[in-house]
């Protein structure tokens, strides 16, 4: 037997190692990623590296201390770390202090179910600071987990002392711009909550009501008549309204018509009815009547006549008019273009009513903050309204009063907490005013209304998608006055003193201000809680006022962070430009929410928005669209993803998704997603595989000595980089991860790497051949690290252990590479994407002769390519290396008409080593198994590539 025969030419090649594992085993390696960055202040680093560059800052929109993580959570703060971190990359001092909301009605109910109803004040607090504390200790850790990189030493907190003061702060600056007033008026009240809610926590779902046509009883026919052009009246006249909400009929003041719109006097069996005149037909078969039309009038010339309220012989407590006032919102749409007035209850109402003169004192306000009638109010004290309306029903029956009355399902405002609907309800709150008018205390008036200023400030913010810039738009215009006053516990206090008898607050309030954010800065809000009148306004003044005990609402809380939180309560977040953060970043509901709030409380104090930009996202569904709910038994918990398959999965499927719809997630797509990240981990492994044993302090190959596919894998790279940066610049992740993977998989796994192989493989280790391709595989490895490191960090900090470590102690302190290309790169490009078209080409003749069962791998093949002249060129100009770059032992290239291909056996022996098959094998007696390109390799000066 030969020595050759002996030989065990496979250990001769330069196989690929790397310490860096095929498997992630992402469930039990994340978590010491988790601690080493936590032990190593990783996140430090980061801002240590980037001390003096411009800063990011996207400031977060702080989730509510209550509850276990759910995916939502994981997409939103997954989406937040992907931005900063892709922002560090490119240079820039990318700040990321991560926040919670903590007061609020969330936690008094739950502290409620836990220790129960009216705990003490102190109490309250005392219990919902540790519940909130507990809470966030929670939520942190499961934030961690996610791979999330902040500042988790110092978060903000909206309990914190320093922001509780901040916000009394802010607060003043609001109310010296005359932007705050107190005043009665109907705002959303929740029965569930106990107190008033802000638009922004009121959501519309079906309620099932029962439909009302009223009769109200002229008492002054002759007005009447006089008003439809008649003598006198020949029997009783009624105004008929219609109504949803039966349980408002009992505090009736007022009957509203459109000034505008026709109404008929119908003479029918039951009176003579007075309803729109488009209506009749419609109101009239509703009634089971027969009728015709007297007369007909414009609704402004019923001005002003009074009828009866309708139940005026029913109860001594009913004995009032109903007088008419003409309204714009009095429609013929529906019902019977008659609407009827309950200030209390209905905002439109209550300005109807106040501008015709009815004083605030003289509003009828019988519903109780628990949802009952007062307990002396006639026929219904005492009842729930929602159960009193079969009572006001019947009671409407026996007055004779009644029309019609029908069952109907129809869209109503709910609570977005509790899901139970909520009802207007005057009250006397304190409010931001949004268009002209005078505040409690002016200092500095600005020049235009809130809403104006609001309104120019979204013109000049950034929206991504920019469809979120309607929506906001359309919502600040039409928004009412913002009810920042709550009837609660556990908050930030209202600090005012309001005179017992006038109820005006107390002349020093701007002082007072001050002086409760010191006290509250000092000790919290419970400081403020157990201060007295006494210490605050002397032995004099105290006995004439009364402290408030409103706190502010939770979104004037969260609203008001940029004013605190970006202006030095966290030192590290004060931006260059001043308390305006680079990014807002929320789910599409915050247009309602936290960007409303921020948006109105920057207007009020800064003049403008308190972001450059604002990007939203989808909410999570399953896999066929549906919302996830419990009782649908199709929530995803990322605990439980985490645990079994890795958060980087998470991560990738969020970068994946596009968040500006609907993120949908099941198991079937989170196992797309497992494939998906094996084909980049596995690209990653024979990156950092290849690049083993190479130096480039000492094997680097300079660019303009490297084999021209090397180059124009520089190219491409150079080129697939551009490309991720402007996606990243506008906060786009899907089509980068799209794109990566293509890139994985065809321009490096099905072509370059491929044709790659035998160069790394069976060229010396040192020669230019191998470290040429070496070279080119370092620039692309540096690179694709920092392409992937904003959504699979677990990852790549992993190969950046095993890749350079020496360099730096994170890939995160690394900014985006500096991919050298040649000066050629755009010729390179276009001439090697033609020639991967042609070996597709190639690829596929290839395949339809293995299919015959002629060859299995391809080096036993043999291609003959005709090509037409500008092909031939391209091809021709590859040499002998046109065969390494369609992987077969033989390619020749013939000019021709047209492209085509010929495959055949390729002639002679496999040799050993190269494993091309060649009649040089065996040539040389000493290496009976190997071809004269082996033997160069091996034993001699090794073989010269040019192209490939």
């Amino acid at each position: 037997m030969s020595d050759d025969a002996k030989t065990d030419y496979r250990s001769k090649l330069n196989l690929p190692d790397t310490p860096f594992p095929m498997r992630g085993d992402l469930p039990k390696r994340e978590p010491d990623w988790v601690k080493q960055w936590e032990e190593q202040g990783i996140y430090q680093r980061l801002r240590d590296a980037r001390r003096g560059k411009p800063k990011f800052i996207l400031h977060d929109g702080p989730p509510y201390a209550n509850g276990k993580l759910h995916i939502g959570h994981a997409v939103n703060k997954i989406l937040k770390d992907m931005i900063t971190k892709a922002r560090q990359l490119a240079g820039f001092d990318a700040l990321y202090v991560p926040g919670w909301d903590c007061h609020g009605l969330p936690i008094e109910n739950a502290i409620e179910k836990l220790h129960g109803r009216n705990l003490p004040r102190e109490e309250m607090q005392a219990r919902s600071r540790a519940f909130a504390t507990e809470q966030i200790a929670q939520q942190m850790a499961d934030f961690k987990r996610l791979g999330v990189l902040g500042d988790w030493e110092h978060p903000y907190k909206t309990m914190n002392f320093a922001n509780e003061a901040g916000e009394l702060r802010a607060l003043k600056k609001v109310m010296e711009r005359g932007y705050v007033y107190r005043g009665l008026k109907p705002v959303y009240w929740c029965f569930d909550c106990g107190s008033s809610l802000a638009e922004f926590e009121i959501e519309y779902a079906d309620k099932k009501s029962t439909t009302l046509d009223v009769a109200f009883l002229c008492a002054e026919p002759a007005k009447l008549a006089a008003a439809f052009g008649l003598e006198k009246l020949a029997k009783d006249a009624f105004a008929v309204i219609w109504t949803t909400t039966a349980w408002t009929i009992p505090a009736n003041q007022a009957l509203n018509v459109n000034p505008d719109l026709d109404y008929a006097l119908v003479d029918t069996d039951r009176g003579l009815l007075v309803v729109a005149d488009t209506l009749v037909e419609q109101c009239l078969e509703r009634y089971g009547l027969q009728g015709q039309i007297v007369a007909t009038t414009q609704g402004r010339a019923l001005d002003h006549i009074e009828f009866q309220h309708p139940l005026y012989a029913a109860d001594a407590g009913y004995r009032r008019m109903s007088p008419v006032y003409v309204a714009d919102y009095a429609t013929a749409t529906d019902g019977t273009g008659i609407v009827h007035s309950s200030p209390a209850y209905g905002l439109d109402d209550f300005n109807s009513c106040v501008a015709n003169g009815l004083a605030y004192d003289d509003i009828l306000n019988p519903v109780q903050g628990n949802g009952t009638y007062a307990a002396d109010f006639p026929l219904f004290g005492g009842q729930h309204i929602w159960k009193a309306v079969p009572a006001v029903i019947d009671a409407l029956r026996l007055a004779a009063r009644l029309m019609a009355t029908k069952d109907i399902t129809h869209s109503y405002p709910h609570c977005w907490r509790h899901k139970t609907p909520v009802i207007y309800r005057a009250a006397a709150q304190w409010f931001v005013r949004m268009d002209e008018g005078e505040g409690v205390f002016t200092k500095d008036k600005p020049p235009a209304t809130l809403r104006q200023t609001a309104l120019a400030a979204i013109d000049h913010t950034s929206f991504y998608p920019e469809n979120g810039r309607t929506r906001l738009r359309d919502m600040i215009a039409g928004r009412p006055d913002w009810c920042i006053s709550r009837q609660r516990s556990w908050g930030v206090p209202l600090p005012f003193f309001l005179h017992k008898d006038t109820g005006e607050l107390h002349p020093r309030t701007m002082e007072i201000l001050d002086q409760a954010a010191a006290i509250v800065a000092e000790g919290g809000i419970e400081a403020w809680s157990r201060v007295t009148a006494e210490e605050i306004l002397g032995a004099a003044d105290a006995p004439h006022y009364a402290k408030s005990t409103d706190i502010l609402e939770v979104w004037f809380d969260s609203g008001s962070t940029f004013f605190h939180v970006l202006r030095g309560t966290h030192p590290e977040v004060h931006h260059d430009s001043g308390p305006e953060a680079d990014l807002y970043l929320e789910g599409h509901d915050q247009h309602r929410g936290w960007f409303h709030s921020s948006l109105l409380l920057a207007s009020a104090i800064e003049g403008r928005a308190p972001y450059k930009g604002l990007l939203t996202h989808g909410f999570t569904v399953d896999g066929q669209g549906k919302k996830m709910s419990k009782s649908l038994g199709n929530t995803v918990a990322p605990q439980e993803v985490s645990n079994k398959l890795g958060a980087e999965i998470i991560r990738l499927w969020v970068a994946a998704t596009d968040y500006s719809g609907d993120l949908a997630i099941d198991d079937k797509i989170l196992a797309r997603v497992v494939d998906g990240y094996r084909r980049i981990r596995n690209t990653l492994r024979f990156l950092l595989a290849n690049t083993s044993d190479f130096d480039p302090a000492k094997d680097a190959v300079p660019l303009q000595q490297m084999l021209e596919i090397d180059r124009y894998a520089l190219a491409r790279a150079q080129a697939f980089q551009a490309d991720v940066l402007k996606h990243y610049d506008v906060y786009e992740f899907h089509p980068v991860v799209a794109k990566l993977q293509v890139y994985c998989s065809e321009d490096l796994g099905a072509f370059y790497l491929d044709v790659l192989k035998d160069r790394l493989y069976v060229t010396p280790a040192k020669s230019l051949a191998r470290r040429s391709a070496q070279t080119a595989l370092w620039h692309i490895t540096q690179a694709m690290l920092r392409w992937m490191a904003p959504f699979l960090s677990f990852t790549a900090e992993e190969a950046w252990q095993v890749f350079a470590p020496a360099r730096s102690p994170s890939i995160f302190v690394e900014t985006f590479w500096d991919v050298p290309a040649p000066g050629d790169a755009e010729a390179l490009l276009a001439k090697w994407a033609r020639i991967r078209e042609i070996r597709d080409v190639v690829n596929k003749d290839i395949e339809a002769v293995r299919t015959q069962g002629l060859v299995g791998s391809s080096l036993q093949a043999a291609v003959a390519i005709t090509a037409a002249p500008e092909d031939h060129a391209l091809l021709a100009s590859l040499g002998a290396d046109l065969k390494y770059v369609t992987i077969t032992s033989q390619a020749q290239v013939a000019a021709g008409d047209a492209l085509a291909v010929q495959t055949t056996v390729a002639p002679g022996r496999k040799c050993e080593f190269t494993w091309h098959y060649g009649e040089d094998v065996g040539q040389d007696p000493a290496h009976p198994t190997l071809s004269a390109r082996a033997i160069r390799n091996l034993f001699g000066p090794g073989e010269t590539r040019t192209f490939a």
